[in-house]
């Protein structure tokens, strides 16, 4: 598509400030934005499957950041410099219509079945790193041993899967605008937090061993999680009422869940691995 909207394309058409008469809608902009460039550390969930992942993960993070920018600019260009329509009409899925107004309906046919693989794509990625979490909690003691249970047939950890699935079945009578800020929102206290322990960690056991370690003094890494922090902060800031209603109700929840977990442990309610078979894990 961009490459056959190139003779189309006007580039003064890239200094519009939008159509007179439309309201700008920063929150959406802000959390579209932030849902397609986010959840990078997703993939340290899957450090255990690959081999040497301190020199695999730097690399190949650079390469997928950098070609999934590229693959969200380069159409968006050539859309916004060869196609004028009303601006009320840019919604879900205008890509594939403005496919159709650069190349004909064939364009608009492969663009939408590339949307339908990319979103089947992207949720398996997501589901994967959840339930591989799940599964390392469980093999640290943090959530009972059933959660590290894996299927016979395929090897996959089957009771996280479960959970993942049924938690998106639950949110599904929500918008998507409101899923997306809603999950905007718990990645941001989340990312937050890991921004803290890394402070945290660096600080109080610079020596500890790590897999992987950032080549920055401590004011250095400060100011490196400053930068980010910052947008995490304006994400949740512009936040609408259902959505600190639900984040909310899910950041209160898994802390609860964390206490109830802990009661189970200590009344032996449910069976958890214990701290030889961590070590042995570990080791």
């Amino acid at each position: 598509m961009s490459l056959i909207a190139i003779p189309k394309i006007k580039p003064h058409r890239w200094l519009s400030l939008g159509q007179k008469g439309v309201k700008k809608d920063w929150s959406l902009y802000c959390n579209t934005l932030f849902w397609n460039l986010n959840f990078w550390d997703s993939v340290s969930t899957l450090a255990g499957e690959v081999d040497k992942p301190q020199k695999i993960f730097p690399r190949a993070l650079f390469a997928a950041v950098t070609l999934t920018c590229l693959a969200y600019l380069f159409p968006l260009l050539a859309v916004t410099g060869s196609v004028v329509v009303d601006q009320d009409l840019w919604d879900s899925g205008f890509h594939a219509d403005a496919a159709k107004i650069i190349a004909g309906k064939w364009l608009k046919f492969w663009i939408e079945v590339g949307a339908v693989l990319s979103a089947i794509g992207l949720f398996e990625a997501s589901l994967s790193s959840g339930v591989y979490q799940l599964e390392g909690m469980a093999n640290l003691g943090f959530l009972p041993k059933f959660f590290a249970k894996r299927s016979k047939w395929f090897k996959t950890p089957w009771v996280g899967i479960l959970v993942s699935t049924s938690v998106g079945i639950g949110v599904s009578f929500m918008s998507f605008t409101d899923i997306i800020s809603s999950a905007n929102f718990v990645y941001s206290a989340g990312m937050l937090l890991e921004f803290a322990s890394f402070l945290w960690l660096r600080r109080k056991r610079p020596l500890m061993k790590r897999p992987y370690k950032v080549p920055l003094k401590m004011p250095g890494l400060i100011i490196l999680c400053l930068i980010p922090s910052a947008f995490l902060i304006l994400v949740m800031a512009i936040a609408t009422k259902i959505v600190y209603l639900v984040s909310g109700l899910m950041i209160v929840g898994g802390i609860g869940f964390y206490f109830f977990m802990n009661f189970c442990k200590s009344k032996q309610l449910l069976k958890f691995a214990t701290r030889e078979e961590v070590e042995e894990g570990e080791g």
